[in-house]
């Protein structure tokens, strides 16, 4: 394989499928035609004229149809089998039901030309025999057969394309990105087709004979364009709505909340691109989902969600609320560490976490940042938690509780937990420079429950909290008063209390 080379996506067995599909699709006109041919014949009771019509139109229509059509498919066919890239080849898939169609519409040009004319040049009786056309009749066949024609093998290559191009999708996962068709334009030229073209032949008809021959005109035009509009507003159909209804069934799974879906572009028109763009939204969907859940992971969940839902540069703008924070920290950890081999450590320190951070989210609260061993949460900060000084105590009995007696990691390290609880005005708000940001909590409510953590060492305690936080509990608990204490950066003391957590 050369350096321009690419993998194949189909084997030989594969290609020649597509291969003969394509070309039997457009050779299908001189099976129309065959159809056409023997209800004109029938009707003029000619039926030796039926071996003479049928021949031109299967030499044209099969023999040069096959011929000039198959060029056409020579580049897809060195795509499939990895000689040339999905960009070269683009532009031939999309065009690949106009170019078609063209060939197809040249050719039954000359067969009706060739027909329209044979009677009133050739010396055969058999041709002689044939009912005469006015030349206005003649005219409009030239025009309007052809027309048929080109309509009808140009929806047929479409629904063909529709499939190539899911099967191009399935195996190397490209879809179309030129889009060279008209939805609105091939809609009304189908209307126009199948409406207009047999009444236009009937109108033809109505000026250009009269008597059994006018009856006779009629009847077979009738005849033949009933059966033209079945099969023509079949492959219609499937051409112009497969593209929706594939659309439509994605859309719903996406509503289901499916971001999995991506799904192949089988137009070369505006549905097409809009089958493109759908693809790009769920993929920019995906994103901010796998962005949300990969920011979880290092921001709280609901602080990530926050961040995502109010700004559209990713910041919160910095507020003032009352909140109550809590901060947790292991006690002699150092010591811990220094006996623990790293992955043991890690192992445990992170099955701990996860075992508070339960109690925190199930009371409302929000997990700011870990701080070594050490968690700093907030409640109703950034989101709201209504009586939060409470929920901040029913949290930290919890993680007492969870703790107490158990053993982390496969090391099986128990890690006895010190908390600190304060109640305040707190400042919150995206902090940081250039592109680095992070979600923060500032304020004099904050530190104290840092201090008060700390001062567990020096009371013997597991929880302690400030005057405020006690206050905004009402009489739920049963609080300890542990009196008044220094802490570090106020000029008074500040009472201070814990709780029972049995």
């Amino acid at each position: 394989m050369t350096a321009g080379e690419a993998s194949p996506i189909a084997s030989g067995a594969e290609i020649r499928r597509l291969r003969q599909r394509f070309l039997l699709r457009a050779v299908s006109a001189a099976g129309v035609d065959i159809v056409f041919t023997t209800v004109f014949v029938a009707f003029a009771d000619a039926w030796a004229y039926a071996p003479r019509s049928m021949a031109v139109g299967l030499l044209l229509l099969l023999g040069m149809n096959y011929l000039l059509c198959r060029p056409l498919f020579l580049p897809i066919e060195e795509f499939l089998a990895g000689r040339r890239s999905f960009d070269e080849v683009q532009r031939r898939l999309t065009q690949l039901p106009l170019l078609t169609a063209a060939r197809v519409a040249f050719l039954a040009l000359i067969m009706v030309g060739f027909r329209s004319a044979a009677p009133f040049v050739s010396p055969d009786p058999t041709l002689q025999a044939l009912p005469r056309q006015t030349v206005a009749d003649a005219i409009a066949l030239c025009v309007l057969l052809p027309l048929f024609y080109f309509t009808y093998i140009y929806f047929v290559i479409s629904d063909y394309l529709g499939g190539l191009c899911a099967f191009i999708f399935e195996r190397s996962g490209r879809n179309l990105s030129l889009f060279f068709g008209r939805y609105r334009l091939k809609l009304g030229f189908a209307l126009l087709v199948i409406s207009l073209v047999p009444m236009a032949a009937v109108v033809i008809d109505l000026v250009s004979y009269e008597g059994e021959k006018l009856h006779f005109e009629i009847a077979t035009d009738v005849a033949i364009a009933m059966m033209g509009v079945v099969v023509s507003v079949y492959f219609i159909g499937r051409s112009l709505l497969r593209p929706i209804r594939i659309l439509s069934r994605a859309m719903s799974t996406v509503a289901q909340g499916d971001m999995t879906v991506r799904i192949p572009v089988t137009s070369n028109d505006e549905v097409g691109e809009l089958t493109g763009q759908f693809n790009t939204m769920v993929e920019g969907l995906r994103e901010r989902e796998r962005i949300r859940e990969t920011f979880g992971r290092y921001v709280d969940e609901s602080v990530a969600s926050t961040i995502l839902q109010r700004g559209g540069d990713g910041v919160l703008a910095g507020e003032t609320r009352e909140a109550t924070i809590l901060f947790t920290d292991v006690s002699g950890f150092t010591t811990i560490a220094e006996t623990l081999p790293p992955e043991h450590l890690i192992g445990a320190l992170n099955d701990y976490l996860e075992t508070v951070l339960a109690p925190i989210r199930a009371h409302g609260g929000v997990v700011n940042t870990f701080i070594g061993d050490g968690i700093f949460a907030s409640f109703n900060m950034p989101l709201a938690c209504p009586g939060h000084a409470a929920a901040a105590i029913r949290a930290a009995i919890d993680i007492q509780r969870a703790v107490a007696g158990r053993r982390f990691g496969e090391a099986k390290v128990p890690f006895a937990t010190r908390i600190g609880i304060s109640t305040g005005s707190v400042i919150g708000g995206s902090v940081g420079a250039g592109q680095r940001l992070s979600f923060t909590l500032l304020g004099d409510t904050v530190n104290l429950a840092a201090r008060l953590e700390k001062l567990n060492k020096d009371h013997g305690t597991s929880i302690l909290l400030s005057e405020t936080t006690r206050a905004g509990c009402g009489t739920e608990f049963v609080f300890k008063p542990l009196g008044s204490t220094a802490v570090r950066g106020r000029s008074a003391s500040l009472a201070i209390f814990t709780v029972d957590t049995v």
